[in-house]
This record gives C-alpha cells, structure tokens and sequence, in this order.
C-alpha cells in the first residue's frame, strides 16, 4: 500500500481505532503478522481501521493470512456477518516466482518477486474478513482460484480483487452473493512487472 491516497475508499485521515505511534507501524510492508490498514463499517460508518494480517491472533500454528473455504463452519460465520465483512486497500501484490534466479553475483540463487497492479485502479479493494482477537483486531483476505496471469507465478490462488462495481455487494450482499464474488479478476485489466530481486540489487 502506497501513501493514502484520496480514492472512492476515502482518506484514512479518518479511522476507528487510533493511529499507530511507533515506528514498527508501515502500511507500505503488508506481511504477516504486520498492522496494516483495512476498511470496515461500524453503526452505519464505513472508514479506515488498523488491524493485524492474521484472523486468528496468534492461535494457530501459523498466521491465518488467506481464507478460501468459505463453507467451513468458522468462515461461513464471518461470511455471514455483515459487520465482520472488510475491504482491504492495495496498490499492488507481490507473489515470488516459482524458480530461483542465479543473478550471477557469487551469492546462491533466490526466487524473485512479481508484482501485480490493477490498470485502472492506482488503489483496488480486495474482499477481507475480520473479527476482535486475544491480540486485538485481526484481518484475512480471501482467496479465490489464479487467472491466467497469475497462475504461472502462483498456481494454487490468488487474492480475490474487487471490481468497484462490487464493493457495496461484498460489505452488504447476502451469502450467496459474497461467495459468487470469490471468482479470478479479469486478467486483461492487470499487469505483471518483475522478477525483481530487492534484497540483493535493491530493486522493487
């Protein structure tokens, strides 16, 4: 996530819980485990929030970034609740190529990283859930099978992109609606640069 750009999601200038004041706080670096912005509603509001890139707060062997069976009992259950339904705002997504890369410098060889953008949206929502934690708030994004861009780079899935036109159905749509929803964006209107290798030519 690049800045905070004034977008149809609105300026985070206004937000539910209080800004962040320490230095570990970086929108532009979403990994696991990291805070990151995301965008709910509360009482008929819908405005920016900060929450960890993990649903489950720590309580699973591993950090729970990506849902995609939303027909398991826990998930359904977030599908289900309109107020734990978020957007999450992306400039772009990063997926590491299958392959490593001898880049020739005497170093082993490392995998490199593609970067996806939508062509007409600087800013693309992507369908999230989210719900309170032992650690606080907590989001996922949802996932939905690859398109042909970028199943070469990642085959099992990507992130499931919003149209604009789908926004209002994904945050207050029924059931069946959300889950039509988790489909692989059009890929003639994204784009694909890299590979780029930023911890060994400082490149991104």
């Amino acid at each position: 996530m690049a800045g905070e750009p004034e977008t149809i999601f609105g300026a985070s200038a206004t937000l539910f819980s209080e800004r962040p004041r320490d230095n570990r706080f970086d929108p532009s670096e979403l990994r696991p485990g990291s805070r990151n912005y995301v965008i709910r509603e509360q009482d008929g509001e819908r405005a920016w929030d900060v929450m960890t890139w993990d649903v489950l707060g720590g309580q699973a062997k591993w950090k729970m970034t990506n849902v995609r069976q939303l027909g398991l009992p826990q998930w359904r259950r977030l599908a289900e609740r309109l107020e734990n339904r978020c957007l999450v705002p992306l400039t772009e997504f990063c997926e590491f190529t299958p392959e490593k890369h001898d880049l020739g410098d005497g170093k082993p060889p490392l995998k490199g990283e593609m970067w996806f953008q939508v062509v007409d949206q600087p800013v693309f929502a992507v369908a999230g859930f989210w719900q309170p934690t032992r650690e606080g708030n907590g989001f996922t994004m949802v996932t939905c099978d690859p398109n042909c861009l970028v199943a070469p780079i990642h085959a099992k899935a990507m992130i499931t992109i919003l149209a604009p036109d789908d926004v209002e159905t994904w945050m207050k749509g029924s059931y069946d609606e959300v889950v039509a929803l988790q489909k692989p964006f059009d890929p003639a209107k994204m784009t694909v640069r890299g590979p780029v290798f930023p911890t060994r030519r400082n490149e991104r």
